[in-house]
């Protein structure tokens, strides 16, 4: 087997043939110029369009890239877990396919990394153009999950360099309903930011829609967090000391004859009946949040250890981009936009 690479990029895609050539060649050609060795991991979440054949075809004449194909579409973060678990790199580079993610933004967020920092994250100057109702979705996602994972995640995305002590820190976290840009603000590192401008899509269009973001932050709220579990214990705690004041209000009318025969007795019922089962749900919603915790089985504490000194190697092998066949769009002409 060939020595690791000092880097590798996982790139998940999901019917992403119109961009497959242009993706390629771009980080291809950015890392070539930086003359560190690497690896292109290009993960087919079940495509359906022939993307996993064009990289498979690509990977012929290509040592680089790495096709890694998925039985069935599994989801993005599965995508990227998938990738994560393939890669060798000293460093391993997340980004997207359709080049919203600017390849040339590569040479800034390894030189924050050869500075030492564990995680260099690349963070929106703006969003680019969306729609409104998807824009607010987007806004009200980041909003209520980073409250969650006690993060800022307004300008996020998943572009990121993860040290490898970092991704062997997520490759050990055992859930099955991950949120990757949760788990890495979880872990905490030391981290450095890069700005960049979202580019227009090199091809093709979005996958998510406002109701599949909805969905994502609902699945997103339960399985990363147990906020929601001990909301409805505060909400029962809330309602039961409301109850408790109009208890005594109720009892100040009777006591003063002012309150309807029979009424006293139907409204003190209801409320300490609702106010034991509201207190009862809250302690079993907190019991609930325990359990929730231990069985994700993320490691009790990270120990950040210090790197060890590598010795740069060039790349055993010149790369050139091939003639892309004559059935696939030339570098600048795939369709943009949205």
């Amino acid at each position: 087997m060939s020595p690791p690479p000092e880097l590798s990029v996982v790139v998940p895609m999901y019917d992403e043939v119109a961009v497959v050539d242009r993706l390629v060649d771009a980080v291809v050609a950015e890392l070539t110029s930086l003359g560190r060795s690497f690896e292109l991991i290009c993960v087919d979440d079940g495509s359906r369009d022939g993307t996993g054949e064009r990289l498979e075809e690509r990977a012929a004449t290509l040592p680089v890239l790495v096709p890694l194909r998925l039985s069935r579409n599994f989801g993005k973060e599965a995508a990227m877990a998938a990738g994560l678990a393939a890669a060798r790199g000293a460093a391993v580079i997340l980004m997207d396919a359709d080049l919203q993610h600017p390849p040339d933004l590569l040479p800034q967020m390894l030189a924050r990394w050869d500075e030492g920092y564990d995680v260099v994250n690349a963070v929106k100057q703006d969003r680019g153009r969306e729609g409104l109702l998807y824009g607010l979705a987007a806004r009200l996602f980041n909003r209520l999950v980073g409250r969650a994972v006690d993060a800022d995640l307004r300008r996020s995305s998943d572009y990121k360099l993860l040290d490898r002590q970092v991704v062997d820190v997520l490759n050990a976290c055992e859930e099955r309903n991950r949120f990757f840009r949760g788990l890495v603000a979880w872990l905490g590192f030391s981290v450095a930011e890069v700005p960049f401008v979202v580019a227009e899509r090199a091809g093709g269009r979005t996958k998510w829609s406002t109701s599949q973001l909805v969905r994502y932050t609902i699945s997103t709220l339960v399985s990363f967090s147990s906020l929601p579990l001990r909301a409805i214990a505060w909400l029962g705690f809330l309602t039961t000391a409301f109850a408790l004041l109009l208890s005594i209000q109720t009892l100040w009318n009777w006591a003063r004859g002012a309150a309807v025969d029979g009424f006293t007795t139907t409204i003190l019922a209801i409320l300490i009946m609702g106010g034991a089962i509201l207190v009862c749900l809250g302690v079993i919603a907190a019991y609930l949040a325990a359990i929730y915790d231990e069985i994700k089985a993320r490691p009790l504490f990270v120990v950040r250890s210090p790197r060890r000194s590598r010795a740069r190697e060039a790349p055993t092998q010149t790369i050139q981009s091939s003639p892309a066949p004559s059935d696939s769009p030339a570098p600048g002409t795939s369709p943009g936009g949205r």
